[in-house]
C-alpha cells in the first residue's frame, strides 16, 4: 500500500502491482480467505442438526493482489499459461474496448514484465482458497452434513490479467464470462451424472435450483433461470436453453468519461451459442466471434459488410430475451389465476351490453 499526497494536495492511497510479489502484511491465519471460512465453520457447528443456508462469497482473488505467505511464493511466471493476445487486436479496436485498454490496470498489465508478476500471486490466492475449502469440507464430513448438503462452486467473473491487452474482468471475452460452475447434489439420483456437462447454466440458475432441491414454490413470477435438478439427477430428457446472455453497465468506468458518454448510454448485452458471441452496444456498433473458427477470439467480426445474416440473427435473440424479462415481482402466477374475473362473483359487471 502508498499513502501519499495527490497533485492537488488531497492524500490518495493505493497500491502498486509491481509488489505483488511479496507477501501481504496480514499474517495467513488473519487473512480474508482464512477468517471468512472459520466464521462459516462455527456457524455450520452452531446450527447442528437444523437446516440452514450459507452463502460463503471470498473476497480473493481481488484487488490488490497481495497473497500471504507462503501463497505468495508458491508459483511463478514459469507456472502461468501463455498471455491470450495478439498485436492484431490493436488495429481497428472497438471505441470502448480501446477505452478499456486506456484503464490504468490494463496499461500497467500491457508492460511485458507485469502478468509474470502478478499471475502468480493470482494463482497463490486462489490455491489458498482451495486449501481452505479443504478444510471446510473435512468440517462438513465430520459434522455428517457432508452428505447432505448442497454445494455450489461458482464466481461471478474471471479476470483478464493481461488477455486482450486488458486487466480487470468488464468486457465479454471468455477470460471473464467462463466461470467455473461445479455442483455437489448430495440426492442419490445424482449419484449416476457425475461429468463434465457442456449445456449452458447461467448464475441465475442457483436460485432456482436451490428451491427446487428444497421443495420450495419456484416463484417462477419472479425468479429468473432454470432449476438444474434434471441435468444432475437425470431422467427424462429436458429442452434446454442453446444461448447465454450477460449485461455491462460501464457508466462508473473511466471508459465513460473517455468517450464522453452519458452514464445512461453505456449499456452493453451479450449473447453467446455454441458457436457464436454476438455483443451489442449502445451507441457503437456490435462485436461478433466465431467461436468455432476462432476460440481465442482474437478476430471481431462486427464490423464490416460481412456476416449480416448472423448479426440479425443474434439482435434477434436479444430482442426475445428482453421481451422475457419477468417484470411482474410483486403478485405471484396463482394469485393472478385465482384472482381472475372473480369480480362477477360480486356480482360486479364491466362491459356488459
Amino acid at each position: 500500500m502508498i499513502s501519499a499526497d495527490g497533485p492537488d494536495g488531497k492524500p490518495v492511497s493505493g497500491w502498486h502491482m509491481r509488489n505483488v510479489h511479496l507477501p501481504s502484511r496480514v499474517a495467513e491465519e488473519h487473512s480474508e480467505t482464512a477468517y471468512m471460512t472459520r466464521v462459516a465453520m462455527r456457524f455450520i457447528e452452531d446450527m447442528g442438526e437444523k437446516p440452514w443456508f450459507l452463502h460463503l462469497s471470498y473476497v480473493k482473488p481481488h484487488w490488490p493482489y497481495m497473497a500471504p505467505a507462503p501463497y505468495h511464493a508458491l508459483y511463478g511466471a514459469e507456472d502461468c499459461l501463455p498471455l491470450n493476445r495478439d498485436e492484431r487486436e490493436l488495429t481497428g479496436q472497438h471505441p470502448v474496448l480501446e477505452a478499456y485498454r486506456r484503464h490504468d490496470e490494463s496499461i500497467s498489465f500491457q508492460r511485458p514484465e507485469a502478468p509474470g508478476i502478478v499471475r502468480p500471486a493470482y494463482m497463490g490466492l486462489i490455491r489458498q482458497i482451495d486449501d481452505w475449502l479443504g478444510r471446510l469440507f473435512a468440517r462438513l464430513d465430520e459434522l455428517g452434513r457432508l452428505d447432505d448438503t448442497l454445494i455450489f462452486f461458482t464466481a461471478d467473473h474471471g479476470d483478464f490479467l493481461g488477455d486482450h491487452w486488458l486487466g480487470e474482468k468488464e468486457m465479454f471475452y471468455e477470460e471473464a464470462q467462463r466461470v467455473p460452475f461445479i455442483v455437489c447434489d448430495p440426492d442419490p439420483a445424482a449419484d449416476a451424472t457425475g461429468t463434465v456437462d457442456q449445456r449452458f447454466v447461467e448464475a441465475i440458475d442457483v436460485v432456482p435450483t436451490t428451491l427446487a432441491a428444497l421443495g420450495l414454490p419456484p416463484q417462477e413470477h419472479l425468479v429468473e433461470g432454470r432449476s438444474l435438478l434434471p441435468l444432475l439427477r437425470g431422467g427424462t430428457p429436458v429442452a434446454w436453453r442453446d444461448a447465454v446472455f450477460s449485461e455491462l453497465d460501464y457508466s462508473f468506468r473511466d471508459a465513460c468519461r473517455l468517450l464522453g458518454r452519458a452514464p445512461r448510454d453505456c449499456r452493453a448485452i451479450m449473447v453467446r451459442t455454441g458457436q457464436w458471441k454476438y455483443v451489442w452496444w449502445q451507441g457503437y456498433r456490435p462485436m461478433l466471434f466465431d467461436l468455432a473458427s476462432d476460440p481465442h477470439e482474437l478476430t471481431d467480426l462486427g464490423a464490416g459488410d460481412g456476416h449480416q445474416a448472423m448479426r440479425r440473427e443474434m439482435e434477434e435473440r436479444i430482442a426475445a430475451w428482453l421481451k422475457a424479462r419477468k417484470t411482474r415481482e410483486t403478485v405471484d402466477d396463482a394469485t393472478v389465476e385465482a384472482r381472475t374475473s372473480t369480480h362477477r362473483e360480486h356480482g360486479i359487471l364491466f362491459g356488459m351490453w
